[in-house]
């Protein structure tokens, strides 16, 4: 299983909300989606900037992964960016696999 680095953010239709429920209450409901896939919430921070917030999920696939970025999307109340975090064992991992790549023009 993988982890991801989902950015969040609010576009207008979602604000109401947020400032209805708190962040707690939007934590708490990110987190239920995550069990609901059968992962786990490993943190969850609001920000400044191009994103309102980050959410760190560990414990599902990339098919669950996109399952709940449809999810979420298709709201219209939140517009995620995922993004998948490698170790640095997996990173050491994928620098000792040999390729057969030729680059653009070469």
């Amino acid at each position: 299983m993988a982890t991801y680095m989902v950015q969040f953010s609010y576009p207008q239709d979602g604000l109401p909300g947020v400032l209805k429920e708190g962040g707690t209450k939007r934590r708490e409901a990110t987190e239920q989606l995550v069990r609901s896939l059968g992962g786990k919430l490993a943190a969850y921070y609001f920000a400044f900037g191009e994103y309102d917030g980050v959410a760190i999920v560990e414990g599902v696939d990339n098919v669950e992964a996109t399952t709940m970025a449809l999810a979420v999307n298709a709201s219209g109340a939140v517009k995620t960016k995922t993004t998948v975090l490698l170790t640095p064992d997996e990173l050491d991992k994928a620098t000792k696999k040999s390729t057969n790549y030729r680059p653009p023009g070469k």
